[in-house]
């Protein structure tokens, strides 16, 4: 089963998050107090690992509302979830009518009873109305005053099991009344067969339903909230952990240190007789556990090649860690390490062990800011972690610049919240300054690290150029069309006014580059002044407009994408502001985002064409014959073709 979204409601500072698309790997990104931590608390209700309880009104009912209006039946949290195939077939043999099921929709409320589940996609349970009435019409027939007035219960077949037991109870009686006043049915006994098998097998699949539910609730992962990090220690006294387990007073780090030794392939029994038996194998083991636990840490910790190595003295199990890089490599327990890498180490070792058939093998893991005590870019190695090394679907919060996944910011969610909303969440990158800084600072880092690994650059106004370039480019790239060179960096630099700034950055490296601007009075103007600075020529510098083969006109990278596909976007990323509201773009204005800005401002709304962009790039994603109508990639491909025919010349700077 796989999350697909969810939505919050009555939870402490959560009066509604709105429904939140859930990925493999979700960020949750807000300023501090926002909320952030509400949200995977809440969502933890549904499937804890404790298991499904009633949730406490007083700690949990938002403080500003009446407690008095929480009921058991108050809302709390709605999921949406997808089957896989093989999930589908197992339905099926559980309920029938299941094996098409597309969506389920589950949900709980502050009741402790049970989460409700509902089915989408299914067949529907219909009668054959044509074949229930005739044989209804067969019995009210019979000159028999009982049946006539038992056949008169059945009602009509529009809801199922209604008729299905109302059926059943005047079939009931028609067999009993012709058994007592030995009425003859002639042709009415097939009529009353016909609608008891009707009646069973409705009723039968009512009963499927039920260990339809049954089943989805044992399949439904537990959700792992994991807020406070794991304790782990690098000297534990093995004897003593034995006595402890047999006692049951293992503490936290003993559960944890049992992982380490799942994890590193050991057996703490084993250890513990080899001690007398033959301790010659048992430091023999260390040594194969060291390696390996070794291996697994330089595969995920990329700031140092740091060496694990246990150490065996008589019953105490020691956890040591070096760089053997260094003239003179200093062995130190994991426990006066920093705490940056006993986090890591901690956490990489925990999820290992418990997602490895543990109890988070296929578990929905919630995540409260990790990687707190990380470097930055040791956060980026905890993403690539998340990435590689797990199959669980992830959920974590985060104000990080660096926790950001710019490699898939359609996984990033903001969270805001206000006095009168309380916590509520965005799909969309928007929120004040402070929710977006961490994402603005993550694609500033991204696009600094990137400007000078490219050996060409395209330099494009913004960051919306620069997804629509780059969604489009790869499905060029997949087609085998031409784009621009494979050494070729696609380069946003905020606004037209910055493309000198960066033009002049990046020429004194002689980095050959091409400036593309937008066709409007801006771009030329700018355009014009690189040229009289003589920091480019006239062969360095495109126009959007000159992939719609007229160089005059205004355009900007949005114009090139079909009007009606736009326009459909831009209805469909703002259908709730634009809820009871009909836009009305001026079509005398040139530029289709500046039309629509137009058009928001008639209706006193805001318009930020990043939202219709990020849909666009989604649905490349997705499914990009959805966006890629009209004359949309042939304008693209002219545009590329321009692009590559300018950069494989370019030079700085240029001359005769």
């Amino acid at each position: 089963m796989k999350l697909t979204e969810f939505r919050i409601r009555n939870f402490r500072s959560i009066n509604d998050s709105g429904v939140i698309r859930a990925s493999d790997r979700t960020a949750l990104l807000g300023r501090n107090e926002s909320g952030k931590t509400n949200l995977l608390l809440g969502l933890s209700t549904l499937n804890p690992p404790t298991g499904y309880t009633a949730l406490d009104p007083v700690k949990n009912f938002p403080r500003h509302l009446d407690l008095n209006d929480c009921t058991d039946d108050t809302e709390v949290v709605d999921t949406k979830w997808t089957l896989s195939d093989a999930e589908r077939q197992e339905l099926a043999k559980v309920w029938p009518r299941g094996g098409s099921v597309t969506t389920l929709n589950i949900s709980r409320a502050y009741g402790g009873e049970s989460r409700e589940i509902f089915f989408e996609g299914h067949k529907p349970l219909k009668l054959d109305a044509k074949q229930v009435t005739t044989s209804v019409g067969k019995l009210a027939a019979i000159p028999n005053t009982a049946i006539q007035q038992a056949v008169a219960t059945i009602p009509a077949t529009d809801k199922p099991r209604e008729w299905a037991a109302a059926t059943t109870a005047a079939l009931k009686t028609v067999r009993e009344t012709v058994k007592t006043a030995q009425v003859v049915l002639n042709g009415g006994e097939k009529a009353v067969s016909d609608l008891e098998l009707l009646a069973t097998a409705v009723l039968k699949d009512g009963q499927e339903v039920v260990a339809a539910r049954k089943w989805v609730s044992e399949q439904l992962p537990t959700f792992i909230l994991v807020d406070e990090y794991p304790d782990m220690s690098g000297h534990m006294d093995i004897a003593q952990l034995i006595l402890r387990r047999r006692e049951n007073r293992a503490t936290g780090a003993d559960t944890n240190f049992m992982k380490l030794l799942k994890v590193a392939g050991l057996n703490l029994d084993e250890l513990n007789t080899l001690l007398t038996h033959n301790p010659e194998k048992r430091q023999l083991l260390a040594n194969r556990a060291s390696a390996m636990v070794t291996k697994k840490l330089r595969d995920r910790w990329k700031d140092r090649a740091l060496l694990v190595r246990f150490i065996l003295d008589a019953h105490h199990f020691d956890t040591i860690v070096s760089d053997p890089n260094s003239d003179y490599p200093v062995e130190v327990n994991l426990n006066e390490r920093s705490r940056g890498l006993q986090w890591f180490f901690a956490f990489m070792i925990t999820f290992m062990a418990d997602t490895d058939g543990g109890p988070a093998a296929d578990a929905v893991l919630l995540l409260d800011e990790p990687g707190l005590y990380l470097h930055a870019v040791a956060q980026r190695d905890l993403l690539n972690h998340f990435a590689k090394d797990f199959t669980n679907q992830i959920m974590f919060t985060t104000h990080s610049p660096f926790m950001v996944p710019v490699d898939d910011l359609g996984s990033v969610r903001t969270v805001n919240i206000t006095q009168e909303g309380g916590t509520a969440v965005s799909n969309e990158p928007t929120g004040d300054a402070r929710t977006l800084f961490p994402l603005q600072a993550a694609l500033g880092y991204d696009v600094a690290q990137t400007l000078f690994l490219g050996k060409r650059h395209l330099l494009v106004e913004g960051v919306t150029d620069f997804w629509f370039l780059n969604a489009i480019g790869n499905h060029l790239q997949d087609l085998g069309k031409p784009t621009i060179p494979k050494e070729a960096v696609i380069t946003p630099c905020g606004a037209a006014s910055k493309i000198p700034y960066m033009v002049s950055l990046l020429g004194s490296d002689k980095l050959p580059l091409v400036a593309l601007f937008d066709g409007d009075k801006e771009g030329r103007t700018i355009s014009k002044e690189l040229l009289k600075m003589k920091l480019l020529d006239e062969r360095a510098i495109m126009l959007v407009s000159e992939a719609l083969g007229d160089a005059e006109r205004e355009a900007d990278i949005e114009d090139l994408i079909d009007p009606a596909t736009y326009e459909a976007l831009v209805k469909e990323c703002y259908a709730t502001e634009l809820k009871g509201k009909a836009i009305k773009p001026n079509m005398n204005i040139p530029r289709i985002a500046v039309r629509m800005e137009k058009a928001f401002d008639e209706l006193g709304l805001a318009f930020h064409k990043t939202r219709p962009a990020n849909l666009f790039i989604r649905r490349m994603g997705e499914k990009p014959e959805t966006v890629l109508k009209g004359d949309t990639l042939a304008n693209f491909e002219k545009l590329f073709k321009l692009a590559n025919a300018k950069l494989v010349k370019a030079h700085i700077p240029f001359k005769a």
